[in-house]
């Protein structure tokens, strides 16, 4: 399985770009955003417990996130390749991750950092609050987020960095330009792949 970490502040695109990944390369998409919302929805006790951590822009615990991610993974074990999307956020988290992945020999093939200016990623985040009404979009619990992102995701970017496994993408432009890079990152990522697999 191919393993796709997409980071990003919020608001830099990554849903968009994941969805574009998904339809050319046919990848599981993993939001834990959006495994997190299901969850609420659902309103069970777990979901609760989440609506707590996102009402306040806060991460939701690591425990409960790598749970979540890990059941996830196993379930589509046998699928072509996932994209996880805004995770793992911190170090704990990405050396968690590898460590679980370790017991099944899986590992994270690629890591995508999708950077954008902040005041670009403002403007973006009060349109979609205007569009989608969702609730965590507005300007406070926006700069929270982005304050906690920048905090605690740069250490990950560093240690994939040391791993050779990351790639940084301008996504100050257009969404087409964005795609052009993050596909051929993917493309150079996917034949270093299948030469190890068939070795």
């Amino acid at each position: 399985m191919f393993n796709l970490i997409l980071l990003g502040p919020p608001g830099c695109g990554k849903g968009t770009q994941a969805q574009r990944i998904v339809e050319k390369y046919g990848f599981l998409h993993l939001s834990t955003g959006n495994l997190i919302r299901e969850e609420i929805q659902k309103e069970t006790k777990l979901g609760k417990k989440l609506q707590t951590f996102v009402s306040q822009g806060l991460l939701v615990p690591d425990d409960i996130i790598l749970k979540l991610v890990w059941n996830y993974a196993l379930k589509y074990e046998k699928d072509k390749g996932i994209i996880f999307d805004g995770f793992p956020r911190t170090l704990y988290q990405a050396m968690m991750l590898d460590k679980l992945f370790a017991k099944k020999n899986y590992s994270i093939s690629l890591v995508l950092a999708i950077n954008v200016p902040e005041e670009v990623l403002l403007h973006r985040i009060k349109y979609r609050a205007q569009q989608e009404g969702r609730v965590d979009d507005n300007e406070g619990v926006f700069k929270n987020r982005l304050l906690v992102y920048y905090s605690q995701t740069q250490p990950v970017i560093d240690y994939y960095k040391k791993k050779n496994v990351l790639k940084e993408i301008e996504g100050n432009r257009s969404i087409d330009e964005v795609f052009s890079d993050i596909c051929k990152a993917i493309d150079e990522a996917l034949d270093k792949y299948e030469r190890e697999q068939f070795h």
